[in-house]
């Protein structure tokens, strides 16, 4: 009774691991190929036949001829996928408060002359430290640096951020949003003209 009820077990099992860890894993990553190939592959954007980054994990950009992004809360490195995870700092954390007053003397010292108020996705990290996206108020806070460092016409990088904004979600879900690595790579465009 017992070696048949062990053997009807471990049938069981080899049965289950095959269907769920084989052939299932197996179906959705073809099926995945088949409906949805890019997203599949990480959603990768392409330049000159090598990937330069993803729309779906943003990237650290420092130099003031950039757009810069939401603050990374990944370690050791920003905007690590494999780590993804908020800092779980909650807003009265002294170490919350110091990272956001140094994000802003950063966001000052890179440009001097702007006095407007910082969006505060510029200065503090998403759930995931991993967005890709700004507000189109941080957008519009860095327009004028971006602009006067590249020795470009405000009127035309203003045009690049509409280009690269993303309106809300079926027309009522969040907020518009500017994907910056996108941004960034028509700015370097523009530039090689």
């Amino acid at each position: 009774m017992m070696s048949k009820l062990l053997r009807q077990s471990l049938v069981l099992l080899l049965v289950m691991t095959l269907i769920t860890g084989v052939l299932y894993p197996l179906a959705a990553t073809g099926l995945a190929q088949l409906i949805f190939p890019r997203q599949a592959n990480g959603s990768l954007i392409v330049r000159g036949g090598k990937p330069v980054g993803s729309v779906l994990i943003g990237q650290s950009f420092t130099d003031p001829k950039y757009f810069w992004g939401r603050p990374s809360a990944t370690s050791p490195h920003p905007y690590n996928g494999g780590s993804s995870s908020g800092s779980n700092l909650g807003p009265t954390n002294p170490a919350l408060v110091a990272a956001v007053r140094q994000r802003i003397a950063a966001l000052r010292a890179a440009d001097p002359g702007n006095t407007a108020p910082v969006p505060v996705d510029l200065v503090t990290a998403s759930a995931s430290g991993l967005d890709p996206q700004i507000s189109l108020a941080a957008a519009q806070y860095q327009l004028a640096r971006v602009a006067r460092l590249r020795a470009l016409p405000v009127a035309q990088v203003r045009a690049l951020v509409a280009a690269n904004t993303s309106g809300r979600q079926f027309g009522v879900l969040g907020e518009p949003r500017v994907d910056v690595l996108t941004l960034n790579l028509a700015l370097d465009a523009l530039q090689t003209r």
